[in-house]
């Protein structure tokens, strides 16, 4: 499975049903070239959207449960961490 095809797939919390977006991104593990987290859009203040900021939801690769033909399912057990970077 590539990236792009990855970024297509809805990700689904099971705990809840909600609907957390489409993946955006990855973050990998340079030491053991592995995938740490899937990366799926959060919301995003007024003041961060003025900014130009891109707020994403990081959901740990434990917490991944199954990657199917159009979701990804997911149960995430932590609280949620939020990572914004600057697309300006």
């Amino acid at each position: 499975m590539t990236l792009s095809e990855l970024k297509q797939k809805e990700v689904i919390d099971l705990s809840d049903g909600r609907r957390l977006g489409k993946v955006m991104d990855l973050e990998f593990s340079l030491q053991d070239s592995r995938i740490t987290a899937l990366v799926v859009p959060s919301d995003t203040s007024l003041l961060q959207s003025l900014r130009g900021e891109k707020c994403g939801l990081v959901i740990p690769w434990e917490d991944v449960y199954r990657i199917g033909d159009d979701v990804v399912l997911v149960t995430i057990r932590q609280p949620d961490r939020t990572d914004c970077q600057w697309s300006g």
